[in-house]
Parts: C-alpha cells; sequence; structure tokens
C-alpha cells in the first residue's frame, strides 16, 4: 500500500508550523505512538462509579483508562492555573 503522506525539507516543516498550518499531511499518524514513561498503579473505586466512568467512556469512544487520564490530567491542569 502506497503512503500518501507528504514529504517536506525539515526548513519547510518549522516555517510551516511557526505559521500554524496544517501539518498532518507530513505525519505518519498510523505508526505513531506515545513515548511517555509509564507506572502502573491500582486504584479501588465502587463498582457504581466504575459503571459510571466505562458509561462516559463508551459515549465518547475512548478505553476507560483513556479518560482516566484525561481527567487526572485536566484536574492538575485546573488546580495548577487556580494556584
Amino acid at each position: 500500500m502506497k503512503s500518501s503522506r507528504k514529504t517536506v525539507t525539515a526548513e519547510k516543516f518549522d516555517k510551516a508550523f511557526e505559521e500554524g498550518k496544517d501539518l498532518t499531511p507530513y505525519l505518519d499518524l498510523h505508526s505513531a505512538k506515545a513515548q511517555h514513561p509509564t507506572q502502573r498503579i491500582n486504584v479501588d473505586v465502587p463498582k457504581d462509579l466504575l459503571e459510571k466512568v466505562d458509561r462516559e467512556a463508551a459515549r465518547i469512544g475512548v478505553p476507560r483508562t483513556s479518560l482516566i487520564k484525561i481527567w487526572i490530567a485536566e484536574k492538575l491542569d485546573f488546580l495548577r492555573r487556580a494556584a
């Protein structure tokens, strides 16, 4: 299968970035993966709370763990801004 990705020089890519242009035609999003170090944790939550989380995750179409990470990040950002 041929890639539909465009090629561009680093200078043109940087210029497009600085101008706020859409860079997605130059990115291979199918093989992109986040490279953040992770630490596994266990959290005990009541079943009814977990069911609510699962319903919301299903509603927006993301895995449960992704939604929980999003919510934690949003709360920490809110607290940082409020300080």
